[in-house]
């Protein structure tokens, strides 16, 4: 590896070339969703069970590392809801002394997926699962934020849609009218600021209207609350040699999620569109991974927690006009700023206000015409989409992408396999007695473990032949599983006292049908031709040699 190959990685003047128009933006854009950002930072260190601190510790120093290092222009980095489901087991097993050490093992994990270039593994997913991803996502944000918009405290560890339930069955008179009215008055000045013209900041509006009609009327809603005031000095956390073997597993666990969450919610991101229309841009995925993991090692050298993209906050920051990486800049020095000067202050924001904007932002994730689309394509696509937006939903992140590339691969294979074809074909040119006990047979497609099954009972099926011609010169794919099933074909005829010849094998399937035993399966090496015309010749002398022998026993 040479300096080239690590320049891709590093920050370079180009990630800020749209700074000179945007820059206003940008700092919108940032304050707003470093607001945002907030609250959510703080939950989820306490849901994880490391604390509110950590939460914002790793909001503000992974959110700046990854921006700076990241492969998107847009992608806001942080504490998300799905990395607290993976670490609340291990706080519960190894302490939330061990979720630093995590965070910095998973970091390099991390790193190593990015510097291997297997970032772009992320574009073999196929479109309707990252769309089912995307709409999963959608109603979890909603629904997260359901608890704040009644007023009520979400159970931690509990799948959202329950506690989504819960807190609706929960919620009382006159706190549930308030809460819903805040975000019901926030939904309404993001729907309508943007009307009125559309670099206005409708989300940080929103804010500031909510916090001070509160504050003027005196409702006596959920807040914010105390934060803390000052951010620890960086150091190695304590390290237990005999217990890095035990944290392995937690680690790779971890650095699974935030590479796969972080790669999806930056392909999500290129499809968000801002104020004025335009799509956020392409993003780097190696580039992306090494960044996310570095922002997990430093996250836990301040003794934060493990990092990943947010989809939440990055479509915050895209709404509210982000061009360039500034903004997360930007929100990641708004949280610090808030840590040291106005604490008490954004203490003081409703939690309901930051719920209506969420639910504003996860609403406009959700393209009708790109659900309808999907939907109207194939019977399959449609499947994969609704199955993974509903185990997003009520299962998990990992497992819904896990689940809906199985069902995305089985489908397809099915679809693969039954584009495989057998077909038997009349001899060309002038007939000859005896060509009816001849049989030859195109494949066509793919011969691999999904098809040959079929394709072994189509040619055993054959009937009142005395020699089989076997084409393979259209086949243009075939695995170990596939040439096996040759050898079957050609053991069964020949068991039937049918002569098989093979015509065509291509030079890349020559290795393969060799190894596994296909041409050693035939009655003689010289059963193996180049061409048809030379095939079917040697194919009537047999038919020939047969029918002398038949009179002669006669």
């Amino acid at each position: 590896m040479n300096m080239a190959f690590f320049r891709r990685f590093l920050p370079a003047w180009a990630d800020y070339s749209a700074l000179g128009s945007s820059w206003k933006g940008d700092l919108l854009a940032g304050a707003t969703v470093g607001i945002v950002a907030l609250p959510l930072a703080l939950a989820f260190g306490v849901s994880s069970g490391v604390g509110a601190e950590a939460g914002l510790i790793t909001a503000v120093v992974a959110g700046l590392v990854a921006a700076v290092m990241g492969g998107s222009n847009v992608q806001v980095s942080g504490p998300t809801g799905a990395m607290v489901v993976v670490l609340a087991p291990i706080v519960a097993t190894h302490g939330a002394g061990s979720v630093a050490v995590v965070s910095i093992m998973a970091g390099i994990i991390v790193c190593v997926l990015g510097l291997s270039r297997l970032g772009r593994a992320v574009s073999l997913i196929p479109w309707p699962v990252v769309e089912g991803f995307t709409l999963g996502i959608a109603a979890i944000i909603f629904l997260q934020q359901v608890p704040l918009a009644t007023g009520t405290a979400a159970i931690p560890g509990h799948n959202t849609l329950l506690a989504a339930f819960e807190a609706g069955s929960h919620a009382r008179s006159p706190a549930v009218l308030q809460t819903l009215a805040v975000v019901t008055v926030v939904a309404g000045i993001m729907l309508a600021v943007p009307r009125l013209h559309r670099a206005l900041p409708a989300s940080l509006i929103a804010v500031v209207v909510a916090t001070a009609a509160t504050e003027l009327l005196g409702l006596d809603i959920p807040r914010i609350g105390s934060l803390p005031h000052s951010l620890p000095a960086p150091g190695l956390p304590s390290i237990d040699p005999a217990s890095l073997g035990s944290l392995l597993m937690p680690a790779l666990a971890v650095a699974a999620l935030a590479a796969i969450e972080s790669l999806l919610s930056a392909r999500v991101a290129t499809g968000l569109k801002g104020p004025d229309g335009r799509p956020a841009g392409p993003y780097n995925p190696d580039r992306e991974l090494t960044g996310q993991g570095l922002a997990s090692i430093a996250a836990g050298f301040f003794g934060g927690m493990p990092a990943t993209g947010a989809i939440a906050r990055t479509a915050v920051n895209v709404r509210s006009g982000a061009r360039t990486r500034m903004s997360a800049i930007v929100h990641a020095f708004v949280l610090l700023a808030i840590i040291y000067l106005a604490a008490g202050l954004v203490g003081r924001i409703p939690l309901a206000a930051l719920g209506g904007i969420l639910m504003v932002t996860a609403a406009r994730m959700v393209s009708t015409r790109t659900m309808s689309a999907i939907l109207r394509s194939t019977r399959s696509d449609a499947a994969v989409f609704v199955i993974t937006a509903i185990i997003t939903v009520t299962f998990d992140l990992i497992v819904a992408i896990q689940i809906g590339l199985a069902a995305a691969a089985v489908l397809t294979l099915r679809k693969v396999a039954s584009l495989t074809g057998v077909r038997r074909e009349e001899i060309q040119g002038p007939p000859t007695d005896g060509d009816q006990h001849i049989a030859v047979f195109t494949l066509d497609g793919a011969m691999f473990f999904g098809a040959a099954e079929r394709v072994l009972q189509e040619i055993s099926q054959v009937r009142d032949i005395e020699v089989a011609i076997i084409r393979l010169s259209q086949l243009r794919m075939l695995d170990a599983t596939g040439a096996h099933a040759l050898v079957d074909v050609v053991s069964a005829l020949e068991l039937r006292g049918i002569t098989v010849l093979i015509k065509g094998v291509q030079d890349e399937h020559l290795s393969l049908v060799t190894n596994v035993g296909v041409i050693r399966s035939l009655r003689h090496h010289k059963h193996l031709f180049a061409e048809l015309e030379p095939a079917v010749e040697h194919a009537r002398s047999h038919v020939r040699r047969n029918e002398e022998a038949r009179k002669t026993a006669t």
